[in-house]
């Protein structure tokens, strides 16, 4: 059996880059589980919430904690780990490679510049627009909404901690721009084009993986992500309400 020290960092690290890139709880166990058993460890011990990591080599062992306060979506590093896990349970990496390739993956920034995110949420929107039902005098001010919206929602995540926050000003920023654009005869619906701007704000994943971790049992990570989506989903709702309410 190779050190266990070594193995709870190599689990560790591995969990730390799923659950921070937006991984399901239950597929961080599975994977820092899968790890330790191949380096040896038969009764590893591994828990995983939305904020934190529990990992013991052994039941009778002291418990490593690391705590998770910033998370994303980045499913490409989550890949990356998966890759990596599945060559450590095939025998085709040592400790120290497995260790070594998590680092670069942590080190790594894997997700799209802001500029393309932008680009990406303003052509999403149009499309969300057209396919909610939207007319064609709706598309251009939909991907315009959108683009700007979302481009809100990177700069105040930039300036506040809190998520809600920057989700609130962005759908404030797409209802503004949408009932502009309605008003100075751009569009023909101003619900479709609100609608479609907003999706890619969504919490689509968290809602996901909210589910789907309540199917594998995780109660509490699947009830504290369900309940995040809602309260992501509200302050949507409540910047788009609060725009219907000044105009």
């Amino acid at each position: 059996m190779e050190n266990s020290t070594m193995i709870a960092k190599v689990c560790m690290l591995a969990g730390k880059i799923m659950l921070k890139s937006g991984a399901e709880t239950y597929r961080v166990e599975d994977t820092m589980s899968r790890i330790a058993h191949a380096f040896g460890l038969e009764n590893a011990q591994s828990y995983a919430t939305p904020t934190g990591i529990n990992f013991s080599p052994d039941s009778a062992e002291a418990t490593n904690f690391m705590r998770i306060s910033k998370r994303a979506t980045d499913l490409h590093k989550i890949d990356e780990v998966n890759t990596i896990s599945r060559n450590v349970t095939a025998g085709e990496l040592s400790l120290d490679e497995a260790l070594m390739r998590l680092q670069d993956v942590d080190k790594a920034s894997l997700s799209f510049p802001g500029w393309i995110q932008i680009i990406a949420a303003t052509f999403v929107s149009g499309s969300f627009t057209i396919m909610f039902g939207g007319t064609w005098p709706d598309f251009i001010p939909a991907c315009i909404a959108g683009g700007l919206g979302f481009a809100g929602m990177l700069a105040f995540a930039r300036l506040v901690d809190t998520g809600f926050i920057a989700e609130f000003f962005a759908s404030f920023i797409i209802g503004v721009s949408a009932f502009l654009f309605i008003y100075y005869g751009f569009g023909a619906s101003l619900n479709k084009i609100i609608i479609g701007a907003v999706m890619p704000l969504v919490p689509g994943l968290h809602i996901t993986n909210a589910v789907r971790d309540l199917m594998a049992g995780h109660l509490v990570a699947g009830v504290s992500k369900g309940v995040e989506a809602i309260l992501t989903a509200f302050a949507i709702g409540a910047g788009v309400a609060v725009v219907f309410g000044i105009f």
